[in-house]
């Protein structure tokens, strides 16, 4: 039995993931993993085919258990009598962050390539992701309108797309607390601080009046 397949498809998709990261779609090359990975470009040619092939595989073998988790959790909130807003987000949130903790699903690595990818909206994923997130996307829309009743779906739609682009953004990795502080301890890239601030920034953003 050949073993060696697995192995060095894993080394690639691995390597390719940091990789991604730390230097962006653009800025990583095939060198660069093939270099990285120990392997050359025949096989990187035979697994994926293209550099595209390469990153549309990295990213989509992480998201569909995610996705299936954040569904999880919606589907518990829903049991309940009267989810809440904090309830909602969290939902979102609390499987990001198990994710970011657990290194054999990517960890936080793969949270910042997340982020960083649906930040930068890449031409590659573009069309795999509203298939992917399409049913994501129906259903935190439905619960959105639950929770928040007395929104117009436009004002709705605004405050959703805020909210999840300021998480997105909180999880990508850019350390951008620095500038502001001056403290050589605290760091944005620290999963439970981000949480810790990021949940009533988002709900107190989601639940204030509407304008009039």
């Amino acid at each position: 039995m050949d073993t060696a397949k697995p192995d060095t498809t894993s080394r690639i998709l691995d390597v390719s993931e940091r990789l991604f990261v730390e230097h962006g779609f653009e800025g990583t090359s095939l060198r660069m993993i093939t270099q990285q990975a120990g392997v050359n470009l025949a096989a990187v040619n035979y697994h994926f085919g293209s550099k595209d092939a390469l990153f549309e595989a990295v990213f989509l073998r992480r998201l569909a258990p995610l996705i299936n988790a954040c569904l999880s959790e919606l589907d518990t909130l829903e049991t309940q009598p009267e989810p809440s807003v904090e309830g909602l987000v969290m939902s979102f949130i609390r499987p990001c962050l198990m994710l970011s903790k657990d290194p054999s699903r990517g960890g936080a690595i793969f949270v910042r390539l997340l982020s960083r990818t649906l930040v930068e909206n890449h031409r590659v994923l573009r069309e795999t992701l509203s298939q992917q997130y399409s049913l994501f996307v129906e259903r935190y829309s439905a619960a959105f309108q639950r929770v928040l009743p007395d929104l117009d779906a436009e004002e709705r739609a605004w405050r959703m797309h805020f909210s999840f682009s300021v998480m997105f953004n909180a999880f990508a990795g850019n350390d951008v607390l620095k500038i502001f502080t001056r403290s050589q301890v605290v760091s944005a890239r620290d999963p439970d601080m981000i949480v810790k601030h990021l949940l009533p920034y988002v709900v107190s953003a989601l639940v204030a009046p509407a304008r009039i």
